[in-house]
């Protein structure tokens, strides 16, 4: 057996091994910072798109509001409807996760469930950085129809777990009509909020939930 031939280190100063990458390659600034800039350019379309529509909103306009260069937008999003989808699908992924960090430690009680489902559902339309969902709302023509078919799975995540509540609700008698058009009547009248509610004048967000509680079940604030 041939003895191991002994492999030299590089010599100091040898610009090819000063060359050499060693272990994970450092990110540069610009790296570190594409994840924020791609969340301001997502916050700065999801304010405008609502305020102003999806066709009166121009990607000059978006990167304005962010603070860019106006190509800048498209390093981060192919086009301004691929923008619109991104605004849309993060709106309903945050919903999913902020709807189960309400629901984490909840009482199993239902007309107390669906108080904190109400709550947390008017605190994702109308609260601070409410954006996002009303775009989802009131853009959906301005998607492909597959980027519907997406929405419309994250929207059944976000809806299952209403329906086992609006059973319970059922079955003890503070729900009459039937749990699968009650729901769609539910979501309609919340929704619709998003189009008549004025932080400033009206009232806040737990009067509002209170009336909707006296309005589909009859209970008390």
């Amino acid at each position: 057996m041939e003895r191991p031939v002994a492999r030299s280190s590089p010599a100091a100063g040898d610009p090819a091994a000063e060359r050499r990458p060693r272990g994970r390659p450092r990110k540069t600034l610009h790296d570190r910072d594409d994840g924020n800039r791609r969340q301001e350019v997502l916050r700065a379309a999801a304010r405008l798109f609502r305020r102003k529509g999806f066709h009166a909103t121009s990607t000059r306009d978006i990167a304005a509001a962010a603070g860019m260069r106006s190509g800048s937008p498209f390093y981060h999003f192919k086009s301004k409807g691929a923008l619109l989808y991104a605004v849309m699908e993060e709106g309903m992924r945050s919903a999913i996760l902020r709807q189960q960090a309400a629901l984490a430690d909840a009482p199993a009680v239902p007309q107390e469930r669906l108080r904190l489902l109400v709550r947390n559902h008017f605190d994702i339309l109308l609260g601070p950085g409410s954006d996002f969902i009303p775009v989802m709302l009131y853009e959906s023509r301005s998607i492909t129809a597959r980027q519907r078919t997406l929405l419309a799975q994250l929207q059944g995540d976000y809806e299952a777990p209403w329906l086992p509540v609006l059973d319970g609700l059922h079955a003890a008698g503070r729900l009459r009509a039937d749990v699968k058009l009650a729901r769609l009547l539910i979501f309609g009248a919340l929704n619709w909020s998003a189009q008549w509610y004025d932080r400033r004048k009206g009232a806040s967000l737990d009067e509002l939930t209170g009336a909707a509680l006296q309005l589909f079940i009859g209970d008390c604030p």
